[in-house]
């Protein structure tokens, strides 16, 4: 039985931003039903609610030596719901008692993050030293847990720990936790880490960077998106480094809980429907327009958006104010649009703008998890034209929810999306081949001429979508088998004396 500590900054429903929240919990509910010993640790961000998550605290306070100084965390231990995951949550009334897991609602970053996240990458050690439980792996996530890879090299290479090996997953390589260089204070290692451990970049601290170096095995969250990284043009500056790690990097596709999202029984669903009974579909689409207060129009596609509202999301592009983008798709093409999320400020802003000038056009700035699949069951298509997209959840659901999904050529889009052949019958959806507001629009003009002219392969595209699988149990094989080529590679090194 492997024994695997997942280090990160989400997991749903506990703290979630993105994918990754979503992702760490289904891959831990998977691993358990496989057989392994898995356990999650996050910090207790302001948002945890004791009471509403049922956590118990340890009586004991947890010491987290950082450097020079120590600092004291509480404990509290939950359970993934429906299963039984433990969830294992730091307190630190100083670096989590906020709002905001990465910073404020549509601000910058937390001034001291590298701190923050020290201390829950220090403290997973610390943690599982009070536990009495030493893992095979620990799997951490992204540049937030890119630090358990370091100390596990350095700090704890003579410990207990000189047998757990490390894997990382990059969920967005847009994202590297680059800092100031004097941040190396906060981490607790001295200053020739800075060089030998791979932190520096551009004589600042790239957190990201370092746990890439560290780590004995490498994963992303698509094939796809695996290829484009090792790129000069879409792997953000780290595309060298990875190539000098290929062969210990690998994409795995990452799932979804059908369990969770099946709108033959999802009880956020006033009415339920499968691909045999898709006319049942159509009861949503008037409950979710009743919902956002759209007006009832037979002829006007149903378009979907859900997720951050950020310009890697395709916002800068929708809002660009050049031909094709958000306002001439709305004025001129006769569709609805209905965007949930939140993200960057000024996309806020001029998303509510547009909202108020156009009645097709609604915008709710919240997370909602009851309205998202609502809009995933009611909508006639999904939108995501992503510049890059790693792996990507909506696409997924928007399949199995029969809301033909519009998206871009890129990562985990392109390795999920098959493009519909008109000839042939064939393929889940529309493809926009490179990301420009003409595109976008040209896509979208393409899914409305198909759904006013032609019913027949809109039922065809929604039925071939609907029956795509791609679940958590093939992916959870292949996290194995990279533990596995990691446990090998971790006996294979000799601490350094």
């Amino acid at each position: 039985m492997k024994k695997i500590l997942m280090v990160a900054s989400e997991a749903e429903p506990f703290a979630k931003v993105g994918g990754l929240g979503e992702a760490v919990s289904a891959l831990s509910t998977e691993l358990l039903r496989q057989g392994c010993d898995v356990r999650i640790i996050l910090p207790r961000y302001y948002s945890v609610d004791l009471v509403r998550e049922n956590l118990k605290k340890y009586p004991s306070p947890l010491g987290v030596p950082l450097g020079t100084h120590e600092e004291w965390t509480g404990v509290y231990e939950g359970r993934l719901p429906g299963c039984a995951v433990p969830v294992y949550f730091l307190e630190h009334e100083g670096y989590y008692g906020r709002d905001g897991i990465y910073g404020p609602r549509g601000g910058e970053g937390f001034a001291d993050n590298v701190a923050r996240f020290a201390l829950l990458c220090r403290g997973a050690f610390q943690l599982c030293r009070m536990i009495g439980w030493i893992p095979d792996i620990i799997h951490s996530h992204d540049w937030p847990a890119a630090l358990c890879n370091v100390y596990l090299k350095t700090l704890e290479n003579h410990t207990e720990f000189s047998k757990t090996a490390a894997v990382f997953t990059l969920h967005n390589a847009g994202y590297q936790g680059v800092y100031h260089k004097d941040d190396m204070n906060a981490i607790g290692l001295s200053w020739e880490h800075f060089y030998s451990s791979g932190f520096e970049f551009y004589n600042k601290i790239n957190l990201l960077k370092a746990g890439i170096k560290n780590a004995d095995m490498l994963t992303t969250v698509s094939p796809g998106y695996a290829r484009e990284i090792l790129t000069p043009e879409k792997g953000n500056g780290m595309d060298g480094l990875l190539r000098e790690r290929g062969k210990c990097f690998s994409g795995i596709l990452n799932g979804i809980d059908y369990s969770l999202w099946d709108p033959s029984q999802d009880p956020f669903l006033p009415y339920h429907f499968s691909e045999k009974t898709l006319d049942e579909k159509e009861k949503l689409k008037n409950r979710l327009r009743s919902e956002v207060s759209l007006p009832a129009n037979q002829d006007a596609p149903l378009i979907g958006m859900i997720g951050r509202i950020v310009e890697q999301k395709g916002y800068g592009v929708l809002l660009s104010y050049s031909r094709g983008d958000l306002a001439a798709i709305c004025r001129e093409l006769g569709v609805q649009i209905i965007i949930l999320g939140t993200g960057d400020a000024a996309y806020e802003q001029e998303l509510a703008r547009l909202a108020w000038k156009l009645p097709n056009l609604k915008v709710i700035l919240q997370f909602n998890t009851q309205l998202a699949h609502l809009i995933e069951a009611g909508c006639d298509f999904f939108l995501m034209p992503s510049i890059f997209e790693p792996c990507g959840l909506n696409q997924l659901y928007s399949l199995r929810y029969g809301a033909i999904p519009i998206v871009s050529n890129t990562g985990g889009l392109a390795d999920t999306v098959e493009d519909y052949n008109e000839q042939t019958g064939k393929g889940t959806g529309i493809i926009i081949d490179t990301v420009t507001a003409e595109n976008i629009y040209n896509a979208i003009k393409r899914a409305t001429d198909l759904f006013r002219n032609n019913k027949t392969a809109i039922r065809t595209l929604r039925e071939q979508g609907m029956k795509k699988r791609f679940s958590w149990k093939k992916s959870a094989g292949e996290y194995l088998a990279a533990y596995e080529k990691a446990i090998a590679l971790r006996d294979k090194q000799t601490p350094e004396e």
